[in-house]
Parts: structure tokens; sequence; C-alpha cells
């Protein structure tokens, strides 16, 4: 059986006995196993980030920008292995795999300018002979933790930036689907990459609480769910370390009387059941406002679910395929139980749902449940599948306080054809990331991801200038070169310099 083996220094590095498996989720068989790191498994990975780091800060930011437009081009070349490589161990189909290989890929293309991200401000004459001016330095080693969802997408998310800032990084990558994050690594050494600054460590609780302990590493991004991220951030920056730490969500998607419902019902069957609904930016709530919307899209809606087609991650015409793993299929499909038990309206049931030639696999088919009310555990909790609840709101007030007073935060949709409308849900909603006839808000590379409440702790985005802050740090300066004739006597030495 194929081994997965941790990626250190520039090489494959092999160590411990522990290992995990990794699934076929289409076929529901175990295809490779991943070695479980330990603590000094991760510290031979911070022996070799330290030992690269100091003369990768060095290098000036063109050269580390050609090494991520090189990195960019091989990604290009490779698309095609990276999406049946992920698909094969996540279970996506190879559409949305490619998808998520791109839209790592955007905020590499993002990194490619680093060179003007990273220019400080300058101020001539802030005092008498006095200037003023700031740098950009890199923290140092940073760690990614990221989450089986997105194993391209979100890791180039992370290292994409840190590297670009001058930053050694340590990946710890899904042991669910942990190939296509080593891969990566390979295209970055393969662009040129220095060996070191970038390196890739497998493991479980035991590897990521060795990561918030270690004293050398000065920064930690994750993604995940809310438990696990109120845990990242709180030991982490008990540790003294600067984390950002995302969390779950509930998305919800407003629409009003007056929106377009054949566009609304297209958008929703993709956003909800797209990649089995294991997106945290998924829309697994829609809220119509009104009766009679509520009516009209629930008839239009029946039909579409119905006809989405569920199928191996390779199959051209599926719709989405598989969830990753057998306990996450019984995962949802208890969710799906416990909303029956709450009184939801269960229209479309997906559970039972087995594909000819691959009964193994991990499917669960679309379900959509009307009559949610807010009351329910299965509305206040992420499901994670591809499952839809409908809340009914009265009226314009309450589509804006669903989505505001949930836990979580990350991103809420409004379907609208009314300008004002939209403006008022926009500035009211307490919600992170908000679309507008756009289902899924993924803000593109050089604005910037995070959410709100329970989706999101810390302070500093993902990507983009936020990315960038959190990646380095500032430095300010204030020179003065007096000439030759001034300050002789050093009278003045011991006074803080005012710009009056």
């Amino acid at each position: 059986m194929r081994s997965i083996d941790h990626f250190i220094g520039g090489g494959s590095f092999q160590s411990g006995d522990r290992q995990a498996e990794v699934f076929n989720p289409s076929e529901g068989s175990v295809q490779a196993s991943v070695r479980l790191g330990t603590v000094h498994d991760l510290q031979k990975a911070v022996d070799a980030a330290k030992a690269a780091q100091p003369a990768w800060a060095a290098t000036n930011p063109q050269r580390r920008a050609r090494v991520m437009f090189k990195f960019k081009e091989l990604i290009e070349a490779n698309m095609d292995e990276l999406a049946a490589m992920l698909s094969s161990e996540h279970g996506k189909v190879l559409a949305d795999s490619r998808g998520d290989v791109q839209r790592g890929l955007e905020v590499i293309e993002y990194t490619c300018g680093i060179p003007q991200a990273l220019k400080g401000e300058y101020t001539q004459g802030a005092g008498p002979g006095i200037d003023v001016y700031s740098m950009r330095q890199p923290i140092g080693i940073g760690a990614g933790i990221t989450p089986f969802n997105f194993p391209a997408m979100i890791p180039m998310w992370m290292f994409g930036m840190a590297i670009a800032c001058g930053n050694a990084f340590i990946l710890k990558p899904s042991e669910r689907d942990p190939s296509v994050p080593v891969r990566l690594a390979e295209l970055m050494k393969e662009a040129g990459l220095p060996d070191g600054i970038l390196n890739v460590v497998h493991g479980d609780k035991e590897m990521v609480d060795a990561i918030l302990d270690h004293r050398d590493i000065g920064a930690i991004s994750f993604v995940g769910s809310s438990d696990i991220a109120q845990y990242i951030y709180s030991r982490g920056t008990a540790n003294g370390k600067r984390v950002q730490a995302f969390g779950g969500a509930k998305n919800h998607g407003i629409v009003m009387p007056d929106a377009d419902l054949d566009q609304v019902v297209t958008d929703l069957t993709g956003a909800a059941f797209g990649s089995a609904g294991e997106r945290c930016m998924a829309l697994p709530v829609v809220v119509p406002v009104g009766e009679e919307t509520a009516n009209a899209l629930r008839e239009k809606l029946i039909p579409a679910i119905e006809a989405l087609k569920v199928g191996v991650s390779t199959d051209p015409d599926a719709h989405y395929g598989p969830v990753v793993s057998q306990a996450h299929k019984e995962k949802v499909e208890s969710y799906i139980q416990m909303c029956v038990d709450e009184g939801g309206e269960l229209v479309v049931d997906g559970r039972g749902f087995t594909l000819q030639g691959s009964e193994k696999g991990f499917f669960v088919g679309p379900t959509f449940f009307d009559h949610v009310t807010t009351d329910m555990r299965s509305y206040k909790e992420e499901i994670f599948g591809p499952v839809l609840q409908m809340v009914r709101a009265k009226d314009f007030e309450e589509a804006v306080r669903l989505p505001s007073e949930h836990d979580y935060g990350n991103g809420v949709a409004i379907f609208t054809r009314n300008g004002h409308a939209a403006r008022e849900f926009v500035s009211r909603v307490n919600v992170g990331m908000v679309g507008v006839n756009v289902p899924i808000p993924v803000p593109v590379s050089y604005h910037s991801f995070g959410g709100w409440k329970r989706s999101g702790f810390g302070d500093i985005g993902q990507y983009g200038q936020e990315g960038l802050r959190f990646w380095t740090k500032t430095k300010v300066v204030t020179q003065r070169w007096p000439d030759g004739a001034a300050g002789g006597d050093g009278a003045n030495a011991f006074i803080i310099p005012t710009m009056g």
C-alpha cells in the first residue's frame, strides 16, 4: 500500500509507526496510509525552517516573486494531475477539484505582486531634519493547520502569502486527504524555493498541540470547526503566538419577493449541494420572505433537487460526489433524523442513497427540509453535508435578524432586484461576508476572507492585504542625520525628538 510521508527540508521524510488510513470515498476502500508525526518530527521541520529562513528573508522581493510566478506556471501545467489526486481522496467531482486548485492559485497570483504589496510608508521632514519610514518584515516561521474540504485552496491561501513575505512555513494538512499538499510542496521546490522554506508534517491532535506549543513558531493560521478554532486560538495566543482561526458556518440565503426564482433555484442547488455541502461557504439555509415567496420557491426547488445527479468523483455528469468518510456520512444522516424528530418537514430524503457499482461509497443524497424553526438544534449547528433547510420569514426585518442572531457569521446572501433592500441588508446584517445575488460570496484574492462571531477567532483575515499584515511585522524608523556642527555636546541626546 502506498505510504504518504512528511516533506521536510526539501524531501520525503519517514518517521514513526503510527499511521492513518486514507480512503477513496467513491469506493469506500482504503487506498493509502499517511504517517502521523510526533513532536520530534515537528522539531526536524522547525530545524529545517530555522536554517533556511534568514537567507530567504534576505532575498529581495522580486526574486521571491519569481519563485511564485514559476509555481503558478507549474500548478497550471499539473492541474489535471492535482484535480484527479484531490478527487480520489476527498470525493468531490473533478470540476469542483479544479475549482479548489484554481481558487488557491488566484492567491498565488496575488503574491506575484509582493514587491509592490510590501512597500512601506515614508515621510520626509516629519520634524527638523527628521524622516520617518516603515518597513514590513517577516514573522520568521509560520504554520498552517488546514481542513479536509479544500486540500489545495486553503494551504495555498496560507503558505503562498507567508512565504512570499519572507517566512518559512510548516503545513499540517488534514490526514484524510494529504497527497495534494505534499505535491504542492514538491512543485514549490521545483519552482526554485529553497529547501526548508516549505515543510509538510502529517498528524493528529499530538502534532497540532506540538505546533501550538513550539516556541519557534511565531504565527499560526487555522481553518476547521468552531470548537477546534477556539481551542487553537486560545492555546496559541496563550503561548504568545499570532493566531487566526476560522471556524464553522451556517450561511443563510435571503430570498425577497421580487427575486428571480429560477435563478435563485439554480444558485441554491449549486451552493447548497455542490461539493456535497462540505464547504464553510455553502448555503444550507434558505430564507424566503413571505408565504407566497416560500410556496413558489418550494414548488420550483423540489424538482430541481430531485434532478440532481450524485456520482463517483470521476463522473463528468455528476453534480456532486460522496462525503469524505463513513463517519461523516453517518453524522450527516444523524442530523437529518434529528431535524425530523424536531418537527422539520422532510420534503426530499437523501438517506439510504446507493450507487450501483459503488455500493460501499460514502454517498448522501440531496435532502430538503421545509418549516424549520430557529429553536431546532439542527438549524443552530453546522451539518456540513448536502442538506438544505428552509426557514420562512414573515418580513424583511425577520430576514435580517435570522443570520444576524445566529452563532455563526461567516457568509450570507440576499437575492433581490431592489437596490435599496440590498443596500439596507448589506449595511445591517451581522455577518462577515455578504453576497448580493451571489450565493457563495468568497472574496477575490486581493480582498480578504474572514467570518465573524464563532466563524472567526482573531482580528485579521486570510490573504490580500489582511494576509500581508498577518504574516509580517511593521517596523517604524525615525532617523536624523545632523550636520557636523549640530549636537556636538550631546546635550539633547536623552530627549525624545518632537515633530514641532
